[in-house]
């Protein structure tokens, strides 16, 4: 299908036809960047994590809205991603945050990107390939045992001339645990953080993601965002303080009436208990929204909240609409929005916010606001 652009007032839409879907996607650009600059005036510089495609909603349109902003360090997770935010983001410093695979060196200075090097074997492969000519970052691990150096390590590496011949000028790790402030492994994680850092004095360091940036003493050179700047809540315990980025509405192919009785969807999962009304969505789990959402999630038709009945099929859901009379066809229900932010929508799904934000599909009419 053939991908055209119609700009109207600040709205980009991207489709390939009028009814190309029955589901949209709204984007909004100016909140992503409202987030961006809420997170940098918190003290240093701010980075953002776009990966897995700028968390589902386009490196292509969100990275060029933040470098507009001001931002100018990007994170990524593998080396493809760094390839597509290259080419979005000509000037930026983009880092690789999932190392450097045997091999890679050729494709990561050929697109000018910055491994985050997180074993010795990296280093040493990057330090032959650099001499010290090209960034890297050094990756440290405080405590996720995921990946990085252990503590140990890195500080018993901290005079090794490979470091220079890395062209190391970042160091990093990562928070286990910040989104709750109480857990004692966060003070630990900043400790052997520091103990780290200042046995690389004139390196830059960066500890906070979106949750550490409202940890105390996590603040260092460089924040390092991501969830929240697409809307996520990095403060669980307290009220959201991010704007809201993604809108999901679907269109309502079909109304019918149901007796008491009548059961609904794949093996008949849900019965009616009663004279019912009911309405056929024209999106599914192919689209991305989670089929572990059967009959615990909802969606508002009219601001009102409409249980999702048995199991959500690949292409459609069915919704209880005997409450909500703006129900037609062709009207729309709201999935993620208004009442239902992506954290809410997770937790109706037993999973989280990322999972719901990066799961989204491709198959929606893409539109970007602001």
């Amino acid at each position: 299908m053939e991908v055209v652009s119609v700009a109207d007032a600040g709205r980009v839409t991207e489709t390939g036809e009028t009814g190309a879907h029955g589901a949209r996607l709204t984007i909004d650009l100016g909140a992503i960047v409202a987030n961006w600059r809420m997170l940098a005036a918190r003290g240093a510089e701010c980075a953002a994590v776009v990966k897995a495609d700028a968390y589902g909603c386009g490196v292509a349109r969100v990275g060029p809205a933040l470098w507009s902003a001001g931002c100018r360090t990007f994170f990524v997770a593998h080396l493809a991603e760094g390839i597509a935010a290259r080419a979005a983001l000509p000037e930026a410093a983009i880092y690789v945050l999932n190392g450097l695979p045997p091999g890679a060196c050729e494709p990561f200075a050929a697109h000018d990107l910055r491994p985050v090097l997180g074993s010795r074997e990296e280093i040493a492969e990057w330090a032959a390939f650099s001499g010290g000519g090209r960034p890297a970052a050094l990756h440290v691990d405080t405590g996720m045992n995921r990946l990085g150096l252990p503590v140990p390590e890195a500080l018993e590496l901290s005079g090794d001339p490979r470091i220079a011949a890395a062209g190391i000028d970042l160091l990093l790790s990562h928070f286990v645990s910040a989104e709750k402030p109480e857990d004692p492994v966060n003070a630990r994680q900043i400790a052997d953080f520091a103990r780290v850092k200042a046995a690389y004095p004139g390196l830059l360091a960066s500890l906070a993601n979106s949750s550490g940036v409202f940890l105390d003493g996590a603040g260092h050179d460089l924040l390092r965002p991501g969830y929240a700047l697409f809307g996520g809540n990095p403060t669980p315990d307290s009220a959201n303080p991010m704007r809201p980025v993604v809108r999901l509405e679907a269109l309502i192919a079909q109304v019918r009436q149901v007796e008491a009785g009548a059961s609904v969807g794949y093996n008949g999962r849900w019965t009616a208990p009663a004279p019912s009304r009911l309405a056929t969505l024209s999106l599914g789990y192919a689209d991305g929204f989670p089929r572990a959402i059967s009959g615990r999630g909802q969606a508002l038709v009219g601001g009102v909240p409409c249980p999702i009945l048995g199991l959500v099929s690949m292409d459609l859901i069915i919704l209880d609409v005997t409450a909500a009379p703006a129900a037609r066809r062709g009207a729309t229900a709201v999935l993620i929005g208004d009442s239902l932010d992506i954290d809410t929508v997770g937790r109706a799904a037993g999973t989280i916010g990322y999972e719901i934000l990066t799961g989204l599909g491709s198959r929606y009419v893409r539109t970007y606001v602001g």
